[in-house]
C-alpha cells in the first residue's frame, strides 16, 4: 500500500490537484470523492465533507510524501506510515539499489511543482570510478534528502561530478508559456539541451537516461524541429532511484534551485515559499499588495491556478 499522507485545503487546493494530475485522473464513483488520480506508484484522492467547505487530500504511495509537499510544505507522514517506516528502515540496506554503475549520463530537474522560483535542469556524469564516493556522501533520490543535506551534498557534487545544468526563471517562463508552449515542453527542450553539452564531450557513453516525466512519443514530438536531438534514451520514472547519473542530477538541480531562491529571499527580504499549496497562495495575496502583481510575475509562473484570482 506504500505510505500515507493527508493534507487539507480550500477549493483553489483542489483545483491545483485537478490541474497538475489531470493526465491520470481515474473514475471512482465512492462517496465524498471529488477527484481521484492513479498511476503505478500513486494513488491521490480528493474528498470533500458536508460540514464545511475543506477538503482533504490523501496521497498513497512510496513517494506519497514529497508528492503531498508539492502542495503543502507542511506536509507529513500518517503516524501509521511512520511505524511501518521505523520497521522498514531496521532492515533496509544503507546502500542505495541502483540498476547498473556503468558510465552513464542522465538528468533531471526540480521547480516545476513550486509556484516560485525557476525550473532547473540538470544532466550529470557518472563513471563506474565515481561510485564509492556517491556512496560515501549517502547520495540518493533528492526527494528523499532535507534541503539541508542537499547543501552539503551538492557542493562536494558540483566540484567533483562533470555535469551541465540550464535554469529558466519566471519571467522567460511566463513568456514562453504565453507563445504556447507548456511546460512538459520547455523541460524536454532543456533535457535535450544539458544532455547534448554532455555527450558532445563524452560521445562514447552508450547508457542515456531521463526521470520520465512524459511519454516517450510526446518527448521527442516536442523536440521536433530542434536542431540537434539526443537520442537512444532510456525513460524511466522515479530514475533518480535506480540510476547513479539521476541521482547525481537531481541533487545538483536541487542544489541549483535552492541556491536560486536563497537570492530570491534576499532579494524582497522575506523567506519565499517552496510548493504550491494554499499558504503559498496567501504569500503571493501578500506579495502583490506589497510589491504589486507585475512584480509577483517576475518570481511566479502565471499560469497555475493559484494566481488566477491574483492576477
Amino acid at each position: 500500500m506504500g505510505n500515507r499522507v493527508m493534507i487539507k485545503g480550500s477549493q483553489s487546493l483542489v483545483d491545483e490537484i485537478r490541474s497538475f494530475y489531470k493526465n491520470d485522473e481515474k473514475e471512482n464513483k465512492g462517496e465524498y470523492i471529488v477527484f481521484f488520480a492513479k498511476t503505478k506508484e500513486l494513488a491521490v484522492t480528493v474528498y470533500s465533507s458536508k460540514k464545511s467547505d475543506e477538503f482533504k487530500v490523501v496521497f498513497v504511495g512510496e513517494h506519497a510524501l514529497s508528492e503531498a509537499k508539492r502542495f503543502d510544505e507542511n506536509a507529513d507522514l500518517s503516524e501509521k506510515s511512520k511505524l511501518n517506516n521505523e520497521k522498514v528502515t531496521q532492515k533496509a540496506p544503507s546502500k542505495a539499489c541502483w540498476l547498473s554503475l556503468k558510465d552513464q549520463i542522465g538528468s533531471d530537474e526540480v521547480g516545476t511543482g513550486d509556484l516560485f522560483g525557476p525550473i532547473c535542469v540538470c544532466a550529470a556524469y557518472v563513471k563506474k570510478e565515481d561510485i564509492p564516493l556517491l556512496r560515501e556522501l549517502g547520495v540518493d533520490d533528492s526527494k528523499r534528502l532535507t534541503d539541508k543535506r542537499i547543501r552539503e551534498i551538492g557542493e562536494v557534487l558540483i566540484k567533483k561530478i562533470d555535469y551541465s545544468q540550464v535554469s529558466l526563471d519566471n519571467v522567460k517562463y511566463n513568456q514562453i508559456n504565453e507563445k504556447g508552449l507548456n511546460m512538459n515542453e520547455m523541460k524536454a527542450k532543456m533535457h535535450n539541451q544539458v544532455l547534448k553539452n554532455l555527450k558532445k564531450k563524452y560521445p562514447k557513453v552508450q547508457m542515456t537516461i531521463i526521470d520520465q516525466f512524459c511519454s516517450e512519443d510526446t518527448y521527442y514530438r516536442y523536440l521536433f524541429g530542434e536542431p540537434e536531438i539526443v537520442d537512444k534514451i532510456t525513460f524511466r520514472t522515479k530514475a533518480e532511484s535506480y540510476f547513479p547519473c539521476v541521482a547525481v542530477a537531481s541533487i545538483i538541480a536541487r542544489f541549483s534551485f535552492l541556491q536560486k531562491m536563497d537570492k530570491i529571499s534576499e532579494k524582497y527580504g522575506v523567506e519565499i515559499p517552496f510548493g504550491a499549496s494554499a499558504k503559498v497562495t496567501e504569500f503571493a495575496k501578500d506579495f502583490a499588495k506589497k510589491h504589486g502583481v507585475e512584480e509577483l510575475k517576475k518570481i511566479a509562473k502565471a499560469n497555475f491556478k493559484n494566481l488566477a484570482e491574483i492576477i
